[in-house]
C-alpha cells in the first residue's frame, strides 16, 4: 500500500489517500507517530493500527466532546461524526461506547424533548421534529402516548388556550392581529379546526 496523496483539510488535519483512494484523516502529530509520508509505503500492521485503534479512539473522544456540549440523538451524532470523515467502523465503535454508559440515549432524549415542548407544540409537530432528528417511530410513539396519557383528556386544547393567553388573544383584537396569533399556532403544528374550536370556547 502506497500513500498516493495527502490533502490538507485545515491547519491541523489532512486527508490521506492510499493507492489512489481516500483512506482516512490524520492530525499532524499522527503523521510523525505513524510515519505517514507522501509516496511512502504503509505496512498492513500500521494501516490496521490506524483503522482499528487510532480512529475509533479519536471518534469516541470526539463523540464525548460533542455530548458534553449538548444532547444528541444517535442519528444526529452519527451524522456529526461522518462530517469529520471518520470511517463507519470507527463511528460504530464510538456510538457503542457512549451508549454503553448512557451518554447517548434516544429514549431519554425523546422523553426530555416531549416534556419540554408539550406546552408549546402539537403532538404532530413533536413527532415531526423528533423523526427529523432520527428518532424511530416505533420508539417514539409509545413514549408519546405514555406521556400524553398522564396529562388531561385534551392536552392540545389546553396548550392552545395557554398560548392564546400568553399572546393576549381576545375577540377585541383587530382581524390582522388575530390572524397573526392563529398563524403562530398553526406553525406550532396545531390544526386550524382545533385552534378555532378553542378560540370559540374561550370567547364565549
Amino acid at each position: 500500500m502506497i500513500v498516493s496523496d495527502i490533502v490538507e483539510l485545515d491547519k491541523k488535519r489532512s486527508k490521506v489517500y492510499i493507492d489512489g483512494e481516500f483512506a482516512f484523516v490524520m492530525y499532524k502529530g499522527e503523521f510523525r507517530e505513524y510515519g505517514i509520508k507522501l509516496e511512502a509505503e504503509i505496512s498492513e500492521e500500521t494501516y490496521d493500527s490506524i483503522i482499528t485503534v487510532l480512529l475509533p479512539k479519536r471518534a469516541t473522544k470526539r463523540a464525548m466532546n460533542l455530548l458534553q456540549k449538548r444532547d444528541y440523538t444517535e442519528a444526529k451524532l452519527r451524522e456529526k461524526l461522518s462530517e469529520g470523515l471518520y470511517p463507519s467502523d470507527a463511528i460504530d465503535a464510538a456510538i457503542d461506547y457512549v451508549k454503553s454508559y448512557h451518554y447517548l440515549d434516544d429514549e431519554r432524549y425523546a422523553r426530555d424533548y416531549i416534556t419540554y415542548h408539550m406546552p408549546t407544540k402539537s403532538k404532530n409537530r413533536i413527532v415531526q421534529d423528533l423523526t427529523n432528528k432520527g428518532i424511530k417511530k416505533d420508539l417514539l410513539i409509545p413514549i408519546l402516548e405514555e406521556i400524553y396519557e398522564e396529562e388531561d383528556d385534551d392536552p392540545e386544547s389546553s396548550q392552545i388556550e395557554a398560548l392564546l393567553q400568553k399572546k393576549h388573544y381576545s375577540k377585541e383584537l383587530d382581524y390582522k392581529e388575530q390572524q397573526k396569533i392563529i398563524a403562530f399556532l398553526l406553525r406550532r403544528g396545531f390544526s386550524l379546526d382545533k385552534v378555532k374550536r378553542v378560540i370559540n370556547s374561550v370567547s364565549e
